[in-house]
């Protein structure tokens, strides 16, 4: 998947070959902010305006823009992983969090 980053927020992107343009969407929010450009240079351009344009349009409204993400999510995994990542984190000196939030950052960088 193409995705863009801004201010927190990511996008979606796609292309539709039948009009040549490229299109995207911001991702895990609950409202819909949608832009389109016909160069990744223009589309870039108009999902930055995109962003700052919601924000704007949430502070002149008066309403708490949503966050793309909270910083917390819920993994279920087999209880002999748990106890092995907990152990892992031990080893490392670390607490689960960390040690979790740190392997998935290595995982990212790795991508």
């Amino acid at each position: 998947m193409n995705t863009l980053s801004y201010k927190g927020y990511a996008a979606k992107i796609e292309f539709t070959p039948e009009d040549n343009i490229l299109f995207g969407n911001i991702i895990s929010i609950q409202d819909t902010v949608g832009f389109h450009g016909e160069s990744v240079s223009e589309l870039k351009e108009a999902f930055k305006e995109a962003v700052d344009f919601y924000l704007e349009s949430c502070e002149k409204a008066g309403r708490e823009p949503n966050k793309p993400f909270s910083g917390k999510f819920e993994v279920q995994i087999d209880s002999s992983l748990h106890g092995e990542i907990a152990v892992a984190a031990i080893h490392a000196g670390k607490s689960l969090n960390k040690w979790v939030a740190d392997i998935l950052e290595q995982a990212i960088q790795t991508h």
